[in-house]
């Protein structure tokens, strides 16, 4: 199935790894946890994981988001990955290089934890950016993995986070 056997491991960037990063690997590991082994970590990471997304998760049929928490990404530099996914422009511009992993992609967004205003205004950006990445999850999901080259891969998903 994977190059590194088993499941398909898949890495989520972010440059906090408190909300998006956090939202899809929890919603992926949810879709299809046979299938799929997810991680998420962060350029910069804030150290907590955003109360608005731990409580969307909760509220998701599936979803144990018990072990989430804000974490480095050097944390997974000797991960062996299927797929590296950032989630936003600034981690994509500061990813290392990931000689672990097969490919790498993009699925650039806002950040929903960076709205200002009140609550309401903020929950409705996360869950604007919950749907957005259960689109993607389903898309990359429904790809057929084992028979995609790394180049086939990069360019398929990272089509998922085009406009």
């Amino acid at each position: 199935m994977s190059r590194t056997g088993g499941r398909f491991r898949v890495l989520f960037l972010c440059t906090g790894n408190s909300a998006r990063s956090i939202l899809a690997e929890h919603l992926l590991r949810r879709l299809d946890p046979g299938r799929f082994e997810t991680f998420s970590a962060g350029s910069h990471p804030r150290g907590a994981v955003h109360p608005l997304a731990l409580e969307l998760l909760a509220g998701r049929d599936g979803v144990d988001s018990s072990t989430a928490r804000s974490k480095s990404w050097q944390e997974l530099a000797d991960t062996d990955l299927d797929l590296v996914v950032t989630v936003c422009d600034e981690a994509r511009e500061s990813c290392p290089l990931w000689p672990r992993a097969t490919a790498v992609a993009h699925w650039g967004m806002p950040d929903p934890a960076a709205i200002p205003g009140s609550v309401e205004t903020q929950r409705a950006a996360f869950e604007a950016a919950m749907r957005l990445l259960e689109d993607r999850l389903a898309s990359l999901a429904a790809l057929p993995l084992e028979s995609m080259g790394p180049e086939q891969l990069e360019d398929q998903v990272g089509r998922f986070g085009e406009p």
